[in-house]
């Protein structure tokens, strides 16, 4: 083998290697080298329904090093015809390769939490702040005539299979799939010991919903709740107005369609207000809870204090608890004592 040859062979091995080393050097700095460019741990990244690469891609820029080196990769690896909706993890350090698998396959649910919504409409907005579904969207399965009829619902009732507290849900969860998902806690929540208690003072689990809303309204206090359920009890069994001042307040803004409104005090002429939610003017519990009552109340009202008081006006020598009363004389005595002490303060409404 002549010098030539030789030199030509040994050219041919280093171009070679070089290549090899350019290859390995392009394979680890593409696939295997670290590509995230944000300092936390993590970063979350949300994929919408029916995205497209472009969009997937807006989502991440500003989390690469290098956008180039992940797009390269992601098309090796055919993942933009493969795209998934969901809410996805990334952690720092990682490279394109663990990124594409992540947000390929890895979909974490998110925790969604609500509570003490006033409406529908209010809960529809808190929902849609934590999944991808709209409030529009929402709010409109919530009220859907084939879902309220399947379940034995109106429109009045409606709130009531909507539980207060944290859910397990996937992000890309659809207005109709978050709906069905609550209905599914709700009959899970219906057990059949508390639709036992619900028989026994006569109350369907939507009557003590909406039973437990007007006590979650007059008191804050949790401890007093079974006292105040029990009240109202009494005067259900006794065929009596409920006459509970938070129902008059929530007709008032029902009638005038505006729930952003602060009433601290109710007047006389509420009391005239037409309306079934009205316990001044009609008996028994209204037609649906006037606030989304939490587990507390709708406890205390399943299984609330057994007493004789009938009457019940705020305490004003303990803030946020009331005095209870058997008798009219004594409501009437404690009543005039909140009277001038509310006067005192001039709340006029």
């Amino acid at each position: 083998m002549n010098k030539n040859l030789k030199r030509v062979i040994w050219a041919v091995l280093i171009l070679g290697l070089v290549a090899m080393a350019i290859f390995a050097w392009f394979v680890y700095s593409a696939v295997l080298a670290p590509n995230t460019a944000f300092e936390n741990k993590e970063a979350h990244v949300y994929i919408p329904t029916h995205a497209t690469f472009a969009d997937v891609m807006e989502e991440l820029r500003p989390l690469l090093k290098d956008d180039i080196s992940f797009e390269a990769v992601a098309n090796r690896k055919g993942y933009p015809a493969h795209i998934k909706p969901g809410h996805y993890v990334i952690k720092n350090g990682m490279n394109n390769n663990d990124i594409i698998n992540t947000i390929r396959i890895n979909n974490i649910p998110v925790q969604v939490k609500y509570n003490n919504q006033e409406r529908l409409e209010d809960l529809a907005g808190t929902v849609a702040r934590q999944i991808e579904a709209d409030s529009v969207s929402l709010l409109k399965a919530m009220l859907d005539r084939e879902f309220l009829s399947e379940n034995g619902l109106n429109q009045d009732t409606a709130l009531c299979i909507f539980l207060p507290n944290t859910y397990e849900l996937y992000w890309n969860t659809t207005a109709i799939e978050f709906c069905d998902r609550m209905k599914t806690e709700y009959d899970r929540f219906w057990n059949d010991s508390r639709i036992k208690k619900a028989k026994a003072i006569g109350l369907s689990p939507e009557q003590v919903i909406s039973l437990a809303a007007i006590v979650q309204k007059e008191t804050a206090k949790v401890d007093e709740r079974p006292r105040v359920a029990g009240l109202y009890i009494n005067r259900i069994k006794k065929g009596m107005l409920l006459q509970a001042d938070p129902t008059v307040i929530y007709a008032k803004k029902k009638a005038e369609n505006d729930f952003d409104q602060v009433i601290k005090r109710v007047l006389y002429r509420d009391l005239e207000l037409d309306s079934p939610y009205n316990t001044y003017k009609y008996t028994g519990v209204p037609p649906g809870p006037i606030t989304m009552p939490d587990m507390s109340s709708i406890n205390a009202v399943l299984n609330h204090e057994d007493h004789d008081y009938i009457f019940m006006v705020a305490d004003v020598s303990n803030p946020g608890y009331h005095k209870f009363a058997k008798s009219l004389a004594q409501h009437n005595r404690n009543r005039a004592e909140y009277v001038r002490w509310i006067n005192g303060q001039g709340v006029n409404r």
